[in-house]
Protein backbone atom coordinates (compact mmCIF):
# COMPACT_ATOMS: atom_id res chain seq x y z
CA UNK A 1 0.00 0.00 0.00
CA UNK A 2 1.43 3.35 -1.19
CA UNK A 3 1.38 6.58 1.14
CA UNK A 4 -0.32 9.55 -0.03
CA UNK A 5 1.95 12.23 -2.30
CA UNK A 6 4.00 14.39 -0.80
CA UNK A 7 3.29 12.19 2.87
CA UNK A 8 5.59 9.45 3.73
CA UNK A 9 8.25 8.72 6.49
CA UNK A 10 7.34 8.67 10.36
CA UNK A 11 5.77 11.94 9.53
CA UNK A 12 2.85 10.56 7.88
CA UNK A 13 2.78 8.00 10.69
CA UNK A 14 2.12 10.72 13.39
CA UNK A 15 -0.30 13.11 11.66
CA UNK A 16 -2.35 9.62 11.11
CA UNK A 17 -2.14 8.55 15.09
CA UNK A 18 -5.08 9.43 17.33
CA UNK A 19 -4.82 12.69 19.21
CA UNK A 20 -4.98 11.49 23.26
CA UNK A 21 -4.86 15.30 24.36
CA UNK A 22 -8.02 16.57 23.25
CA UNK A 23 -10.09 14.33 25.76
CA UNK A 24 -8.13 16.39 28.62
CA UNK A 25 -10.18 19.50 27.60
CA UNK A 26 -13.29 17.67 29.49
CA UNK A 27 -11.38 16.70 33.06
CA UNK A 28 -12.59 18.29 35.79
CA UNK A 29 -10.80 21.63 36.90
CA UNK A 30 -8.86 21.41 39.49
CA UNK A 31 -10.18 24.26 42.00
CA UNK A 32 -8.19 27.55 42.66
CA UNK A 33 -6.96 27.41 46.18
CA UNK A 34 -8.33 29.61 49.16
CA UNK A 35 -7.03 32.79 50.52
CA UNK A 36 -5.47 31.91 53.96
CA UNK A 37 -7.34 32.78 57.01
CA UNK A 38 -6.29 36.15 58.83
CA UNK A 39 -4.20 36.24 61.93
CA UNK A 40 -5.66 36.95 64.97
CA UNK A 41 -4.30 40.21 65.22
CA UNK A 42 -4.85 42.02 61.92
CA UNK A 43 -8.35 40.77 61.62
CA UNK A 44 -8.83 41.95 65.82
CA UNK A 45 -7.92 45.31 64.77
CA UNK A 46 -9.95 44.94 61.75
CA UNK A 47 -13.24 44.06 63.59
CA UNK A 48 -12.42 47.07 66.49
CA UNK A 49 -12.51 49.39 63.65
CA UNK A 50 -15.65 48.45 62.09
CA UNK A 51 -17.29 48.32 65.60
CA UNK A 52 -16.19 51.74 66.53
CA UNK A 53 -16.94 53.60 63.78
CA UNK A 54 -20.55 51.81 63.63
CA UNK A 55 -21.12 52.09 67.14
CA UNK A 56 -19.84 56.07 67.63
CA UNK A 57 -22.79 57.59 66.80
CA UNK A 58 -25.35 55.36 68.41
CA UNK A 59 -23.74 54.41 71.58
CA UNK A 60 -22.25 57.94 72.42
CA UNK A 61 -26.00 59.54 73.79
CA UNK A 62 -25.90 55.79 76.27
CA UNK A 63 -22.53 56.60 77.11
CA UNK A 64 -24.24 60.28 78.53
CA UNK A 65 -26.57 58.42 80.56
CA UNK A 66 -24.47 55.97 81.78
CA UNK A 67 -22.42 58.70 83.33
CA UNK A 68 -25.49 60.97 84.30
CA UNK A 69 -26.45 57.53 85.93
CA UNK A 70 -23.31 57.14 87.80
CA UNK A 71 -23.39 60.66 88.79
CA UNK A 72 -26.39 60.61 90.90
CA UNK A 73 -25.94 57.69 92.34
CA UNK A 74 -23.28 59.25 93.89
CA UNK A 75 -25.31 62.89 94.81
CA UNK A 76 -27.83 60.14 96.46
CA UNK A 77 -25.36 58.31 98.14
CA UNK A 78 -23.79 61.62 99.13
CA UNK A 79 -26.48 62.61 101.89
CA UNK A 80 -25.98 59.06 103.68
CA UNK A 81 -22.41 58.32 103.55
CA UNK A 82 -19.81 61.04 105.03
CA UNK A 83 -16.70 58.83 104.39
CA UNK A 84 -14.77 56.18 105.26
CA UNK A 85 -14.88 52.45 103.31
CA UNK A 86 -18.18 53.40 102.32
CA UNK A 87 -17.02 56.13 100.56
CA UNK A 88 -14.56 54.54 98.60
CA UNK A 89 -17.08 52.02 97.67
CA UNK A 90 -19.42 54.03 95.96
CA UNK A 91 -17.21 56.12 94.19
CA UNK A 92 -15.47 53.10 92.68
CA UNK A 93 -18.62 50.74 92.16
CA UNK A 94 -20.10 54.17 90.35
CA UNK A 95 -17.62 54.59 88.48
CA UNK A 96 -17.00 50.84 86.85
CA UNK A 97 -20.66 50.78 86.43
CA UNK A 98 -20.26 52.66 83.37
CA UNK A 99 -18.44 50.20 82.05
CA UNK A 100 -20.97 47.80 83.24
CA UNK A 101 -23.73 49.83 81.86
CA UNK A 102 -22.11 49.50 78.24
CA UNK A 103 -19.57 46.61 78.13
CA UNK A 104 -22.53 44.23 79.90
CA UNK A 105 -25.41 46.06 79.34
CA UNK A 106 -25.32 47.21 75.30
CA UNK A 107 -23.01 44.38 74.35
CA UNK A 108 -24.94 41.45 75.43
CA UNK A 109 -28.23 43.49 73.49
CA UNK A 110 -25.99 43.69 70.87
CA UNK A 111 -25.18 40.29 70.00
CA UNK A 112 -28.87 39.09 71.64
CA UNK A 113 -29.67 41.30 68.30
CA UNK A 114 -27.06 40.25 66.12
CA UNK A 115 -28.20 36.49 66.51
CA UNK A 116 -31.65 37.11 66.40
CA UNK A 117 -31.42 38.66 62.84
CA UNK A 118 -29.38 36.24 61.01
CA UNK A 119 -26.12 38.83 61.42
CA UNK A 120 -23.85 36.36 62.85
CA UNK A 121 -24.55 34.83 59.11
CA UNK A 122 -21.99 37.41 58.04
CA UNK A 123 -19.14 37.27 60.67
CA UNK A 124 -19.61 33.53 60.11
CA UNK A 125 -18.67 33.66 56.15
CA UNK A 126 -15.49 36.55 57.04
CA UNK A 127 -12.14 34.22 56.86
CA UNK A 128 -11.12 35.66 60.19
CA UNK A 129 -11.48 33.72 64.03
CA UNK A 130 -13.96 33.89 66.44
CA UNK A 131 -11.90 35.25 68.86
CA UNK A 132 -10.78 38.45 66.42
CA UNK A 133 -14.83 39.66 66.19
CA UNK A 134 -15.67 38.92 70.47
CA UNK A 135 -12.48 40.80 71.28
CA UNK A 136 -13.00 43.37 68.48
CA UNK A 137 -16.58 43.99 69.48
CA UNK A 138 -15.52 43.70 72.93
CA UNK A 139 -12.81 46.31 72.78
CA UNK A 140 -14.76 48.82 70.86
CA UNK A 141 -17.90 48.98 73.23
CA UNK A 142 -15.41 49.38 76.22
CA UNK A 143 -13.51 51.97 74.47
CA UNK A 144 -16.36 54.05 75.01
CA UNK A 145 -16.55 53.92 78.86
CA UNK A 146 -13.17 55.71 79.39
CA UNK A 147 -14.54 59.30 79.50
CA UNK A 148 -17.42 58.33 81.33
CA UNK A 149 -15.11 56.67 84.17
CA UNK A 150 -12.57 59.41 84.42
CA UNK A 151 -15.33 62.02 85.10
CA UNK A 152 -17.05 59.90 87.62
CA UNK A 153 -13.94 58.94 89.60
CA UNK A 154 -12.60 62.68 89.68
CA UNK A 155 -16.22 64.00 90.42
CA UNK A 156 -16.75 60.98 92.81
CA UNK A 157 -13.12 62.34 94.28
CA UNK A 158 -14.14 65.83 94.60
CA UNK A 159 -17.84 65.16 96.25
CA UNK A 160 -16.62 62.78 99.05
CA UNK A 161 -13.45 64.38 99.58
CA UNK A 162 -11.08 61.32 98.55
CA UNK A 163 -7.28 61.58 97.55
CA UNK A 164 -7.22 61.50 93.57
CA UNK A 165 -3.22 60.14 93.55
CA UNK A 166 -3.68 56.44 92.80
CA UNK A 167 -6.53 57.38 89.89
CA UNK A 168 -3.65 56.60 87.49
CA UNK A 169 -4.89 53.12 87.94
CA UNK A 170 -8.11 53.70 86.06
CA UNK A 171 -5.32 52.49 82.94
CA UNK A 172 -5.22 48.96 83.85
CA UNK A 173 -9.27 49.11 85.99
CA UNK A 174 -10.72 49.94 82.62
CA UNK A 175 -9.59 47.51 80.32
CA UNK A 176 -9.16 44.84 83.14
CA UNK A 177 -12.99 44.99 84.13
CA UNK A 178 -14.22 45.84 80.47
CA UNK A 179 -12.48 42.65 79.04
CA UNK A 180 -14.32 40.81 82.03
CA UNK A 181 -17.59 42.76 81.82
CA UNK A 182 -17.86 42.63 77.90
CA UNK A 183 -17.07 39.10 77.68
CA UNK A 184 -19.67 38.22 80.24
CA UNK A 185 -22.45 40.41 78.13
CA UNK A 186 -21.13 38.93 75.14
CA UNK A 187 -21.50 35.44 76.46
CA UNK A 188 -25.09 36.41 77.72
CA UNK A 189 -26.23 37.82 74.30
CA UNK A 190 -24.99 34.85 72.53
CA UNK A 191 -26.43 32.13 74.63
CA UNK A 192 -30.18 33.93 75.49
CA UNK A 193 -32.27 32.00 72.68
CA UNK A 194 -34.08 35.12 72.27
CA UNK A 195 -33.26 38.72 71.86
CA UNK A 196 -35.69 39.49 74.35
CA UNK A 197 -33.91 37.45 77.16
CA UNK A 198 -30.18 38.77 76.02
CA UNK A 199 -31.90 42.12 76.84
CA UNK A 200 -33.06 40.88 80.16
CA UNK A 201 -29.88 39.23 81.26
CA UNK A 202 -27.67 42.32 80.31
CA UNK A 203 -30.22 44.31 82.44
CA UNK A 204 -30.15 42.05 85.59
CA UNK A 205 -26.11 41.98 85.55
CA UNK A 206 -25.89 46.00 84.91
CA UNK A 207 -28.13 46.09 88.33
CA UNK A 208 -26.40 43.70 89.98
CA UNK A 209 -23.12 45.34 89.07
CA UNK A 210 -25.07 48.05 91.09
CA UNK A 211 -26.49 46.91 93.77
CA UNK A 212 -23.31 44.63 94.90
CA UNK A 213 -20.46 47.12 93.78
CA UNK A 214 -21.53 50.60 95.25
CA UNK A 215 -21.57 48.91 99.10
CA UNK A 216 -18.18 47.07 101.04
CA UNK A 217 -18.48 43.72 100.61
CA UNK A 218 -17.94 43.64 104.87
CA UNK A 219 -21.00 44.58 104.91
CA UNK A 220 -23.28 42.25 103.20
CA UNK A 221 -24.42 38.86 104.56
CA UNK A 222 -22.49 36.10 103.61
CA UNK A 223 -24.29 34.57 100.67
CA UNK A 224 -24.57 38.06 98.89
CA UNK A 225 -20.63 38.02 99.57
CA UNK A 226 -20.25 34.90 97.85
CA UNK A 227 -22.65 36.63 94.84
CA UNK A 228 -20.63 39.57 94.77
CA UNK A 229 -16.83 36.93 94.70
CA UNK A 230 -18.68 35.81 91.08
CA UNK A 231 -19.35 39.33 89.80
CA UNK A 232 -16.12 40.26 87.38
CA UNK A 233 -16.55 44.07 87.84
CA UNK A 234 -16.52 43.29 91.48
CA UNK A 235 -12.39 43.25 91.39
CA UNK A 236 -11.79 46.37 89.28
CA UNK A 237 -13.68 47.98 92.62
CA UNK A 238 -11.50 46.67 95.20
CA UNK A 239 -8.89 47.61 93.33
CA UNK A 240 -9.70 51.04 92.19
CA UNK A 241 -11.54 51.58 96.24
CA UNK A 242 -7.71 50.78 97.67
CA UNK A 243 -5.53 53.73 95.56
CA UNK A 244 -8.41 55.84 97.60
CA UNK A 245 -6.72 55.34 100.69
CA UNK A 246 -4.11 57.40 102.11
CA UNK A 247 -2.33 54.73 102.63
CA UNK A 248 -3.28 52.51 99.36
CA UNK A 249 -1.89 48.74 100.34
CA UNK A 250 -0.66 48.21 96.73
CA UNK A 251 0.38 44.29 97.17
CA UNK A 252 -3.47 44.40 97.57
CA UNK A 253 -4.50 46.29 94.38
CA UNK A 254 -1.93 44.08 92.07
CA UNK A 255 -3.41 40.94 93.58
CA UNK A 256 -7.13 42.41 92.35
CA UNK A 257 -5.79 44.00 89.01
CA UNK A 258 -4.67 39.93 88.72
CA UNK A 259 -7.96 38.12 89.43
CA UNK A 260 -9.40 40.79 87.12
CA UNK A 261 -7.32 40.04 84.22
CA UNK A 262 -8.17 36.00 84.59
CA UNK A 263 -11.56 36.28 84.84
CA UNK A 264 -11.41 38.55 81.66
CA UNK A 265 -9.62 35.72 80.03
CA UNK A 266 -12.26 33.27 81.39
CA UNK A 267 -15.12 35.10 80.54
CA UNK A 268 -14.02 35.90 76.90
CA UNK A 269 -12.94 32.66 76.53
CA UNK A 270 -16.92 31.73 77.36
CA UNK A 271 -17.70 34.27 74.95
CA UNK A 272 -15.57 32.83 72.17
CA UNK A 273 -17.02 29.65 72.48
CA UNK A 274 -20.38 30.69 72.53
CA UNK A 275 -19.66 32.67 69.37
CA UNK A 276 -18.64 29.42 67.66
CA UNK A 277 -21.73 27.46 69.09
CA UNK A 278 -24.24 30.32 67.90
CA UNK A 279 -22.35 30.91 64.55
CA UNK A 280 -23.24 27.06 63.64
CA UNK A 281 -26.66 26.81 64.10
Amino acid sequence: MTEPPGVSGPGARAATAPVTGATTAHAPATPAPLAPRARLWPALGAVYRAQLSRARVARIPLLFVATFQSLGIMVLMRGVVDGGAEARAVVAGSSVLVVAFVALNLLAQYFGQLRASGGLDHYATLPVPAAAVVLGAAGAYASFTVPGVVITAVAGSVLFSLPMGGLWVLVAVIPLAGAALAGLGAALGLLAPRAELATLCGQLGMSAALLLGVLPGGRLPEPVQWVRDLLPSTYGVEALARTFEHSPDWGHVLFDLGVCAAVGVVSLAAATWAYRRAAVR
